[in-house]
């Protein structure tokens, strides 16, 4: 059963009119969207399920990262293990962790070894936008995107070069600081940010060391983290067919822990680069290069340090030949190099690459649009898979929408599932998956709602056993579920609302876990965000809510749902500074999203934010 604070933000959601739903959170209709297509769409054009989360909506939140952000959002699942800046994991539409697609400015992150992101290193302070688009993309981005593609943009700059700063703290020793210069022209802009955040953090773990449960250790003390940042980025428009631009962020972390490892240090690096030349308005050919860096040293009790560093080499070329009046082609060729080095190199294999290529032709007549694409990965240890996709919607009149679309994706096992010499597999089998979409929506002025249906089928799920701390394949899963998100403005108040079920069983025959509920999955999440302004005093509150849910494959370890409520005020004091206030978890709720590891109580932060109008 969803617990009372749950039931408060489901039945808030439910209350609103019909004209108070819409497709995404409350932003401008007319927002753009990169990643469904790897072309610039308008948002509301979109076939498939997607959200963008603009610098705007970033700075009203005052979320202190980006996983608390992306809270409760549609069709997204999020496990903690204890607090700001540990490791959090997260599962779109019922699909495992390392089912989506990460990527920063292009680039993906997802490390070599175990395919996650590490998305709690990741300063919000440095990120302009995020886009999510929900549902298989292995058709235009390869294996991994069988539950669909998140991907971040570093700050960009416009207007005149200006400063701009932000302090803050709170509670649990919680300090924070972050500012940068940027500005640009018609022809050319940059921009540099650095951030620093700090926290002396809550006792992560209850772990007991007699059962070796959770943990394996009973230490409690507090597992502070520290995070230190810095980014550049920029951009040249030499000629009206020649353009470039590049990016470089880098995040430094230190971590500690309970259990065997109890402090680690980590370095994220993200290289992008791309060239652009527009010979017409028919033709863009756009170049890109990339390099992501994970370093992790992790100290326990024995001297010394185990340090695993994964890097991963990126190039694609890309060509979007319009065809005809409102008809698009996108052809393009991806390639990625994955390394392994430090401690991963027990590892059997440390290498390998994968070679892409796709073609997606997307075309508007009258009334209905069309959306298909096809692409083949050559993997250097799997040999060829081939996925596709296929999206039709229609608008039907008085602001109605209904779409379409079905898809194929695959995920080729990482060499943490191959090779870790403790829980790794060797002779795991690429998943495979399917999945359809229906959806529905409607706008009008102001107002938009939308309802997305569909149903993932996956075959040879990689899973880990926690009976055996193996990693094991299941043989079938399938993944049933529905999103319901809208926005409005009522009296003046902005709603933007989101409420999401998930399904995910297993379902292979004659196995003991036969519909079981696949593991960390909360059934159903919800997420509303109310924000109004009086003048120079803006007040806001987000709720989020989560169903229960089972931490093990087995179903035998349940975690309770739970409803947590934050409040939020900014005031301008001049045209360029403000100061900001929230409280965390208001009613003090005690949860878990990983058994055994703790979540944050009420917490509180101030800060002042100096940033040119």
């Amino acid at each position: 059963m969803i617990k009372p604070h749950c039931v408060l933000s489901l039945a808030v959601l439910a209350a609103l009119p019909g004209a108070a739903l819409a497709q995404d959170t409350a932003t401008a209709l007319d927002q753009v969207l990169v990643t469904a297509t790897r072309t610039p769409v308008a948002l509301e054009n979109s076939l498939s399920p997607a959200q963008v989360i603009d610098r705007a909506e970033i700075e009203r939140s005052q979320a202190l990262s980006l996983p608390q952000l992306l809270s409760g959002r549609a069709g997204i699942n999020l496990t903690n293990s204890g607090g700001l800046g540990k490791q959090t994991s997260l599962f779109l539409r019922g699909t495992n962790s390392s089912h989506t697609v990460v990527l920063l400015d292009g680039v993906r992150i997802n490390t070599a070894d175990m395919g996650l992101a590490a998305l709690q290193d990741l300063p919000l302070a440095q990120i302009e936008r995020v886009e999510i688009v929900r549902g298989p993309q292995s058709s235009l981005y390869g294996a991994d995107a069988i539950g669909g593609v998140v991907q971040i943009f570093t700050r960009r700059n416009q207007g005149s070069f200006a400063p701009h700063l932000t302090l803050g703290g709170g509670s649990n020793g919680l300090r924070q600081a972050s500012g940068g210069i940027g500005g640009g022209t018609e022809r050319g802009w940059f921009g540099a940010d650095i951030a620093y955040q700090h926290t002396d953090g809550i006792n992560a773990c209850r772990g007991d060391a007699l059962t070796f449960a959770g943990c394996g250790a009973d230490e409690p003390d507090r597992d502070g983290y520290r995070n230190l940042s810095g980014s550049l980025r920029g951009g040249y428009q030499f000629t009206p067919q020649w353009a470039v631009e590049g990016s470089m962020l880098r995040a430094d972390g230190e971590n500690h822990y309970d259990g065997y490892y109890n402090y680690s240090e980590t370095r994220q690096q993200v290289l992008a680069g791309s060239v652009r030349y527009t010979p017409s308005q028919q033709l863009r050919v756009s170049a890109n290069v990339g390099r992501s860096d994970n370093t992790s040293d992790n100290y326990g009790p024995v001297p010394g340090k185990d340090s695993a560093q994964t890097h991963r080499d990126s190039a694609s070329l890309q060509a979007d030949i319009g065809l005809a009046e409102g008809q698009l082609l996108t052809a393009g060729i991806d390639w990625t190099d994955d390394h392994l080095d430090g401690s991963s190199t027990a590892y059997l294999r440390d290498s390998r690459d994968n070679t892409g290529v796709f073609v997606q032709y997307q075309a508007q007549f009258g009334a209905h649009q069309v959306q298909a694409s096809v692409r083949n990965d050559d993997n250097q240890d799997y040999g060829n898979h081939t996925t596709g996709a296929l999206a039709w919607g229609m608008a039907v009149g008085a602001g109605w929408r209904v779409t379409a679309s079905h898809g194929t994706a695959f995920k080729a096992p990482t060499f943490s599932d191959l090779y870790d010499p403790f829980s790794g597999t060797p002779g795991l089998d690429p998943e495979t998956a399917r999945s359809t979409n229906l959806g529905v929506s409607r706008q009008g002025q102001g107002w938009r709602w939308g309802l997305d249906v569909y149903e993932t089928r996956i075959d040879d799920l990689i899973t880990f056993d926690s009976s055996t701390w193996r990693m094991t394949q299941v043989e079938k899963a399938r993944i049933r579920g529905a999103e319901l998100t809208g926005s409005t403005q009522l009296a003046g108040i902005d709603v933007a609302a989101q409420f999401s079920w998930t399904d995910p069983r297993n379902r292979t025959g004659g196995s003991s876990q036969y519909d079981n509920a696949l593991a960390r999955r909360a059934q159903q999440t919800a997420r509303l965000d109310l924000d109004r302004a009086f003048g120079d005093l803006r007040v806001g509150l987000t709720g989020t809510a989560a169903g229960k849910r089972y931490d093990d494959q087995a179903n035998t370890v349940r975690l309770a749902g739970y409803g947590l409520l934050d409040l939020r005020v900014e005031y301008a004091l001049t045209r360029d500074w403000s100061v900001l206030a929230r409280a965390a978890n208001v009613f003090d709720r005690r949860y878990e999203t990983a058994a055994w590891y703790n979540q944050p109580g009420r917490e509180y932060q101030l800060s002042v934010r100096y940033q040119p109008r």
